[in-house]
Formats: structure tokens, sequence, C-alpha cells
């Protein structure tokens, strides 16, 4: 016929052979090789997604000897992957969790920073005060109490004012530290050391806990508050009554109840944003204090009970 390919063209092009003719465009398409058009097919697809194309259409009109469509021989049966469909939240979710996780290391950095500080102001402080008595330690802790007070409003409202408040916590703790300090040097020197490389290890533990665990602490604090209220009546009734091994009592459920607290800051500090640094950072700080005293208890021979 007219119409037929002649020659070679007329033969059979994948199991059936080539008859009509369909135009200039509609004959290239059925010369392309099998391998030609799955690749063709396989990145119009990569870019083009769902709507088939029209090199696609050519590949399915052409059947091979078994009746099977050449596209369903030649492509695996899956869709490429392909970026379509997927919004602008999920392309940026790696970059959020990044800059997350960047943000917490610096707010974790912060803190750090300035508990070290806060601790060396109260160094600062027992040493100044090392010869301080009885009436200005007293006014000393009062001042403490107010200034932390005062500092959890000020964090809210001047950065600046609450740092100043922080320092002053630790310097005036310090002037309050100071004769028992003095003291505990004068007799046993190593007993500082140990207690201070103790709470070191203990705070690095319990902080560490606290950090790693997905276990909400929220609940546990609000039970070691009114522990620490039953150890505060405790170390009163222990001032005038004699309790044997009162001394290692005190200190080692101390050790418990702010290691529970320590944990929870710790947590607070993973979950808090940057606003958050200053009270935290107090709130560690008064967790290291307590925790030296209680080892200072036990090193410095805790085994009498508490004058």
């Amino acid at each position: 016929m007219p119409g037929d390919l002649p020659g070679d063209r007329g033969e059979h092009l994948f199991g059936r052979r080539a008859v009509g003719h369909e135009g200039r465009d509609a004959a290239q398409r059925r010369l392309l090789t099998g391998e030609d058009l799955q690749l063709l097919a396989v990145e119009a697809r990569a870019h083009r997604a769902i709507k088939p194309t029209p090199i696609e259409v050519a590949a399915g009109a052409i059947t091979t000897s078994s009746g099977a469509p050449l596209e369903m021989v030649l492509t695996p049966p899956r869709r490429c992957p392909t970026t379509t469909g997927m919004g602008y939240e999920d392309l940026t979710a790696g970059q959020r969790v990044r800059s997350s996780s960047a943000a917490t290391h610096g707010l974790f950095g912060q803190v750090m920073g300035l508990v070290a500080v806060t601790i060396g102001f109260t160094a600062l402080g027992a040493y100044v005060g090392r010869d301080l008595s009885g009436g200005w330690g007293i006014a000393a802790f009062v001042g403490a109490l107010v200034c932390l007070i005062a500092l959890n409003g000020a964090s809210r409202r001047s950065e600046p004012l609450a740092l100043t408040l922080l320092f002053a916590v630790g310097l005036l703790l310090g002037l309050v530290l100071g004769p028992g300090l003095a003291a505990y040097v004068s007799a046993d020197p190593a007993a500082v050391w140990q207690a201070a490389g103790a709470t070191a290890l203990f705070i690095a533990a319990l902080g560490s806990y606290g950090w790693a665990t997905d276990r909400d602490l929220s609940g546990l604090a609000r039970g070691l508050f009114w522990a620490l209220l039953a150890l505060i009546a405790f170390g009163i009734v222990a001032l005038f009554v004699a309790i044997p091994g009162a001394n290692v009592i005190y200190a080692v459920l101390g050790l418990v109840i702010f290691g529970g607290f320590t944990a929870f800051d710790f947590q607070r500090l993973r979950r808090a944003g940057m606003d958050a640094a200053v009270p935290i950072a107090a709130s560690i700080f008064l967790d290291v204090l307590n925790v030296f005293q209680f080892f200072l208890l036990l090193f410095g021979g805790g085994g009498g009970s508490r004058d």
C-alpha cells in the first residue's frame, strides 16, 4: 500500500508491524528504541510529575509481542521520587530542627557561663567575708533572699538588671559562707577540695540525666519542694534536739532532694527559650551551692549532731 513503510522500515517494531501513515512525528516516535522511550518517559515523570507526556503516551501505545504495553515492560512498577506535593514546611523541616538544636546549645553555653561567673562572685564574697561577724552574715543572707525574689520579676523586664541581681546573690551568699569555709580550710583543707570535686561529678551526672531523659520531671519537682520544707524543719529541730547522726541524715536527704532539683533544672534548660537564661542560671547555681554544702558536711566530719 502507498502508506506502508518500504524496505526495512516495514519490519516488525517491537513485535508489531508499523503500518499506516501517521505523519512524520508519529513515524519518528515509532522508530525510537525501547531504551530511549524508557529513559525519556522516566525523565519526563521526574520533571513533570503526574500528568503523562506525549512520549509516555507513545510508549504505552506500542506493545510487545506478548501484547503488554512497552511502558509496562520497560518501566519498574514504581514512581520516580519527586518533590511534587511537598510543601514549604516539609522542605524546611530539617533546617528548623538544626536551628532549634543550635539555639538550645547556645542557651546551654550561656547558662553555664552565667553559673560559672556567679560561682566566681561567691568565691570572692567568701574571701572578703571570711572574718565577717554573725550579724553581718544574717544581713547578707536577707539581702540575697531579696535579690532572688526581685530577680524573677526583673528577668522579664530587664536582662541587665537581672544579671546584676544574679551576681549580687552570688556575692552575698559568699559573704554568708565565708566564715564557715574559712573554718573548714583551717581545720581540714582536703575536705573542701573533696566536696568541690564531688559536687562537680554529682551535678554533671544528675544534669546529664535531666537533659537526656524524655520523662517529664515537673511532677517530681512539686514533691521535692515539699520534701525541702520537711528537710528545713528537720534541720531546725536538730538545732535544739540531739539526734544521733543528724549531720549525715541531713546531708544525705539534702543530696537526694537537690539531685532531683538538678535534674529538673537541666530539663528546664533543654526546653527553655533564651529569655529564661538568667532564672535557670540562678536555679542551677543554688543547686550547686547546696550540693557543695551537703558534701562539705559529709567530708568535714558529719558524724556528730548539727551545732
